[in-house]
């Protein structure tokens, strides 16, 4: 699935050459150029446009590694080598996380245990100051609740609010809150993490936009979605296979818990993996601005690591 492109400026600031460089120039009798005993200097502005990567790893148990560098792993567009840039250990970065409740029929008697679970999550998550998070709930339309703030007491008040009935919209949800709340131009310095946490069975029937119009609006935000199925049957439905197409595109998770009780586990794994990503950026070595998808991979040479990141992006245009 294609993505957005996330593009950052930096800044080459170039002083004049020394006579040792530029023996022809002029000297002052201190040894100095006349522009540099004048204390001038020459600034040449360079757009370097880099390709930021959030990026989770995992070992075959699925448990988190913490403890990578840089040269433990390889990039990878459109299956040419990348040189990585940047690299860190993104667990400090502010969040933006965006709570989308399903509140439509089929999931009435669930409702509960996914307010108290979502509420547990957010006052563990949240930092004041720091962290701000809204709620979207959806049926046959989204309805935002809360705007993005840092206040527990007014985000557990919109949560427990919540009332099930109606249909299932959740493609406009999603597409809701990617465009209104989580699409910022010019990217925020400092890099804020978005994060997107769907609970709901994944069974859309009332949408103006599909799948990929949701999913596409999401990756323009740079969004990570992580999704939680309220589906009890056991049985892998068409919804769970939407909501795991959807955080894989994007670098998140799917999960499904057995019971609704499990609901509260699944959130802890989130908020454990939000402080345990890293983070890479790259120049592409394709300089062509076509607007074209590209493929990112990115590997560990460990081939018992797994890494979950973002599958590509688009290309700027121009």
């Amino acid at each position: 699935m294609k993505k957005f492109f996330s593009a950052v400026s930096l800044i080459g600031i170039l002083a004049t050459a020394s006579a040792a460089q530029n023996p022809s120039s002029p000297q002052s009798p201190g040894g100095a150029t006349p522009a540099q005993a004048a204390g001038d200097t020459t600034r040449i502005r360079v757009r370097v446009e880099l390709v930021n990567v959030l990026f989770t790893v995992n070992d075959r148990k699925n448990r988190l590694v913490l403890n990578l560098a840089k040269d433990d792993l390889r990039v990878f567009e459109d299956n040419k080598p990348q040189s990585i840039r940047f690299f860190s250990r993104e667990s400090d970065l502010p969040l933006r996380i965006a709570i989308l409740i399903d509140t439509s029929n089929s999931i009435r008697e669930r409702l509960r245990f996914e307010q108290e679970a979502a509420i547990d999550f957010l006052a563990t998550t949240l930092r004041p100051h720091k962290d701000q998070a809204f709620v979207v709930a959806f049926d046959v339309e989204p309805q935002l609740l809360q705007d993005y703030t840092d206040d527990m007491e007014k985000l557990s008040k919109a949560i427990r609010g919540l009332q099930a009935g109606g249909g299932t919209g959740l493609y406009d949800a999603m597409y809701f809150a990617a465009k209104e709340k989580m699409l910022f131009f010019p990217p925020p310095e400092p890099y804020l993490r978005r994060v997107m946490i769907v609970v709901s069975d994944g069974q859309d029937n009332f949408s103006e936009h599909t799948r990929d119009e949701a999913l596409g609006m999401a990756q323009r935000g740079e969004v990570t979605i992580f999704s939680i199925s309220t589906n009890r049957s056991g049985i892998q439905e068409k919804g769970d296979k939407v909501l795991k197409y959807l955080a894989e595109e994007t670098g998140g998770r799917a999960f499904f818990p057995f019971s609704a009780s499990d609901l509260a586990v699944n959130f802890q794994e989130i908020a454990r993996e939000l402080r345990s990503q890293y983070s890479l950026a790259y120049v592409s070595t394709n300089t062509v601005h076509d607007g074209t998808y590209r493929a990112i991979a990115i590997q560990s040479r460990d081939k018992n690591f797994r890494v979950r990141a973002k599958s590509g992006y688009f290309a700027p245009s121009q």
